[in-house]
């Protein structure tokens, strides 16, 4: 029996838009934290292993302290971790792999998978290793590695490494480096191939009929699509027996969320409140919002002072483009309790009529709630 953690995408160095300054900061260390995080995972389940199924790095050009910080957190583990080029990191000309700064910082233990095929790992168990040269790839790279490979000897437990869409769930047909499910399913109920480790989704899920065939996702969330980001798998097989198990373990800490709300009256505030209060941590939380409706002008005014507020806390938040859309309308005496006249109470009929649509109108939205607001304030 062997057990080894399986895991993917850790796209080191990774950098996200909106995210700024401190909080950039604490997401690359995150990401380098979720390596150690996996360590802890190896070390308490027992495992033989770490198998990386790609893209360990967020490209061929990340920073010498990226790879160094990196390397030492994966020399931590404390056993032999495995690492495969992906398509963000292949290994072509620049290849981080081959580069100085890797070469000087790499400890005993981590080994680049840098040639397709076999690669023998313990009495009885190898890889089969399918790396990225360059991108794009031209071929499916699993079925080509696979065919390098050869029969395995009888009890030899072969597990796959490799990075790419499989054909089920890429919608684009003529991409050549898909990676056929059948193809990889028939390896294994002819008893060729014992378990398939894939990397290239960011969210854990498992694939097929067999039940052998799985994406662990990437450790730390990358992306707001991600479905279930976050998780490593702890693998059992083994060849003689047939057994076969797999086991999540969350390890990431950062979340990505989107909030879609329809805001029209105060008691929606007091909930989303309350949901904006209930999350945690919020220095590892971004949120994306897309709120619509229609709001009088104190609660406009209401929602923009609970942003504001709430953006000092979060990691990020920001407004969704082209999936926001709340209205203003002015009931009775909101701006006349206000005492504006003059001047001022002209420039808020202007605001009133561009509100109403056209050029400008959310601009004008923005310009009455904090008008609102400074008058409420006084």
């Amino acid at each position: 029996m062997v057990r080894f953690v399986q895991t993917s995408d850790w796209q080191l160095g990774m950098t996200r838009y909106f995210l700024e300054g401190e909080a950039q900061a604490r997401y690359t260390a995150a990401r380098i934290d979720a390596v150690r995080a996996i360590g802890e995972v190896a070390r308490v389940q027992r495992c033989d292993f770490v198998l990386v199924a790609g893209d360990v790095f967020e490209s061929n050009l990340v920073s010498t302290r990226t790879v160094a910080r990196s390397l030492e957190a994966m020399g931590s583990i404390g056993c032999p971790v495995y690492l495969l080029p992906g398509n963000h990191d292949p290994l072509d000309a620049a290849s981080v792999y081959t580069s100085a700064a890797f070469r000087r910082a790499c400890p005993p233990g981590v080994v680049v998978l840098d040639q397709a095929g076999v690669h023998r790992v313990a009495t009885g168990v190898e890889i089969v290793a399918a790396p990225w040269f360059h991108k794009p790839a031209l071929t499916d790279l699993a079925a080509q590695a696979l065919r390098e490979a050869g029969e395995p000897d009888p009890g030899v437990t072969r597990l796959l490494l490799a990075h790419g869409p499989l054909d089920v769930l890429s919608p684009d047909d003529d991409d050549p480096a898909r990676l056929s499910l059948a193809a990889l399913e028939s390896e294994i109920e002819a008893d060729r191939l014992h378990h398939v480790a894939l990397g290239d989704r960011h969210s854990r899920l498992s694939v097929g009929r067999t039940g052998r065939v799985h994406y662990s996702g990437s450790p730390e969330v990358t992306a707001f699509r991600d479905e279930v980001p976050g998780d490593v798998l702890v693998v059992d097989v083994d060849a003689s027996s047939g057994a076969h198990a797999v086991r999540a373990h969350h390890v990431g800490t950062w979340r990505f969320t989107t909030m879609r709300r329809h805001l029209d009256t105060g008691e929606d505030l007091d909930a989303l409140e309350e949901e904006i209060a209930a999350l945690d941590p919020k220095d590892r939380t971004v949120v994306r919002t897309a709120f619509v409706g229609t709001l009088s002008l104190a609660n406009k005014a209401r929602l923009d002072d609970l942003l504001e507020r709430w953006d000092d806390s979060l990691a990020a938040r920001f407004t969704w483009a082209g999936h926001d859309d709340v209205a203003v309308r002015v009931e009775g005496s909101e701006l006349t309790d206000l005492g504006v006249g003059g001047f001022v109470s002209s420039a808020v009929e202007e605001l009133l009529a561009r509100a109403g649509g056209g050029e400008g109108e959310q601009s004008a939205r923005d310009a009455l709630a904090l008008l609102y607001r400074l008058g409420a304030a006084r």
